[in-house]
């Protein structure tokens, strides 16, 4: 049975959307969320669903080895960020290489780096006047959204959507790819 750890700063839906994929597989299961956001709603999703949930502050995360401890006695097989906004430090990439993944709301390379991220992508998609955008995974390395792709999926942009709208779209392709390529990724 692999060990999926998601790591989440908000409302969680993509974090709820892996654990019920998941739930009744025999080939992998989340075992825990761990969120830098003690208010996040992924604490109450996870409550609901029955997953470990524990939120931390960025001194455990970056400046001792707390969240490293946690994540090595979990022993995951994957880490996966589902909409979180912090920089992943290099002393947990080291521990586990090629075993963090991020889902970013855009075609990456464009679209990426600090400070894209939700609504300020699409913003950025809809000010650009693009005709497509999609979601990208990527494993996770010491710069943002520069890790090796792994997927891609596309949608169109109308000269009349909102960043809502596109939001929205992006919204759907996370929901019906991510859990597929995670899926595809525990199977190597």
């Amino acid at each position: 049975m692999k060990r999926v750890v998601i790591f989440a700063s908000g409302s969680g839906s993509n974090a709820e959307n892996l654990i019920r994929f998941f739930q009744n597989r025999d080939n992998a299961s989340v075992i825990q969320v761990l969120t830098n956001n003690p208010h996040a709603k992924v604490l109450d999703r996870c409550k609901k669903l029955k997953v470990s949930a524990l939120s931390f502050n960025k001194t455990a995360f970056t400046e001792t080895d707390d969240v490293l401890n946690i994540l090595k006695s979990n022993t995951p097989d994957l880490i996966i960020l589902a909409g979180f906004l912090w920089k992943f430090p290099e002393k947990i990439l080291k521990n586990f290489p090629n075993k963090v993944i991020n889902v970013h709301p855009a075609l990456l390379p464009k679209f990426g780096g600090k400070g894209m991220y939700g609504m300020h992508v699409h913003q950025a998609v809809i000010n650009n006047k693009e005709t497509e955008t999609g979601v990208t995974i990527h494993y996770v390395n010491e710069n943002y959204d520069e890790g090796a792709i792994i997927f891609q999926s596309k949608c169109e942009v109308l000269a009349s959507d909102t960043a809502q709208d596109v939001a929205d779209k992006i919204h759907e392709l996370e929901m019906k790819h991510f859990p597929e390529v995670v899926d595809q990724l525990l199977k190597k």
